[in-house]
């Protein structure tokens, strides 16, 4: 068996971001340019090659997977590779090398698509899942995302729950666009039996719009809630970034992801891959390890194990984002959040 993942800082790998297609039906501001050029279909792994890399890192000490994109659910034949992937989640595997196992498996989704799988998505073991949405508003939400329709996705939400899904929903938080919506989020999560997490927008890609102005760091938005909502500390943890608190008003929680205000990399322990194959140790870095090509060049499991230890020798001790008003200073990788694997 192959050592653990472990980087150059000491950390330990146990999470690994999939996407599994940079496609999307929609055009999310702060995610795409509107008019997007997608990969030609010969780049993008198929499903035996995702699943080949997914079982390398599980055997090394994998324990969480989550399946991103793009938006994962428009991809075909998804519905079956996510139930082969939900193989690693039992204790029984006979047909697998039995030294790796999943705890979990997840996915981020924009809920289009949800009606059509959240059946499936449960039936092959995944028990929670995470939904973009950055508006209540089917107006302002239309504009946020080019082309989404905000009662499709709320469908979405209603079949997850209905298949007994737990879910999180994101909302990247954008001053002068939805920044007055917390409010209602909140109580309408409550509501739906959702957690609430919020997300500083980061600069990745050109997407047409102009970071600066609208970033507004969480501290302040968590300082404004703590007026009208009841915030209360709590020591849950799950295997992402957020940093949570219980709104004692509705029993449900409120998480925090600051990438630009306080960087969580000190106890980062993931690594992303991409659609094509590209193993991303972080995701505010341009450098990259090419696993696709070792795939198709014929090259062994070995060969991939030590292309894995070369890219975790050079994991960052740290992302390098910044959004700066004081000199109008943008910094981030030129590549779209849609390829990295969320």
């Amino acid at each position: 068996m192959q050592s653990s993942l472990i980087d150059r800082s000491g950390r330990h790998i146990s999470y690994l971001r999939v996407s599994v297609t940079d496609r999307c039906d929609m055009r999310c501001v702060y995610c795409m340019a509107e008019d997007m050029v997608f990969l030609p279909r010969q780049d993008v792994l198929d499903f035996d090659e995702l699943e080949r890399l997914c079982a390398i890192f599980i055997r090394r000490g994998v324990r969480r997977i989550r399946l991103t994109g793009g938006e994962p659910l428009v991809r075909r034949g998804i519905d079956d590779f996510v139930g082969r992937m939900g193989h690693w989640l039992q204790s029984d595997n006979s047909h697998f090398d039995t030294r790796g196992k999943l705890d979990e498996l997840t996915l981020t989704t924009n809920g289009s698509q949800l009606p059509a799988h959240a059946r499936a998505l449960a039936d092959a073991g995944i028990r929670r899942i995470n939904v973009s949405l950055d508006s209540l508003n089917s107006d302002r939400f239309a504009r946020i995302t080019r082309r989404g329709r905000l009662d499709q996705t709320l469908r979405g939400v209603r079949a997850a729950r209905e298949a007994g899904l737990s879910v999180r929903i994101n909302t990247v938080v954008m001053a002068g666009v939805n920044d007055d919506e917390l409010d209602d989020f909140i109580r309408w999560c409550g509501e739906t039996g959702a957690d609430l997490c919020l997300i500083e927008t980061m600069p990745m890609g050109e997407t047409g719009e102009d970071r600066r102005q609208h970033y507004l760091p969480l501290s302040d938005i968590r300082r404004d809630l703590s007026r009208r909502w009841t915030l209360e500390a709590t020591d849950v943890r799950t295997a992402g970034p957020a940093r949570y608190v219980r709104i004692a008003e509705t029993g449900h929680r409120l998480g925090f992801i600051t990438p630009l205000s306080h960087n969580f990399c000190e106890t980062c322990n993931r690594v992303r891959l991409s659609c094509t194959g590209q193993l991303y140790t972080c995701l505010g870095s341009e450098d990259a390890t090419d696993l696709r090509g070792i795939m198709r060049d014929g090259g062994s499991d070995d060969d991939i194990h030590t292309a894995i230890d070369v890219a975790l020798a050079h994991k960052p001790a740290r992302h390098d984002f910044l959004i700066s008003d004081q000199n109008g200073t943008v910094q981030g990788p030129a590549r779209h959040m849609s390829v990295t694997g969320g």
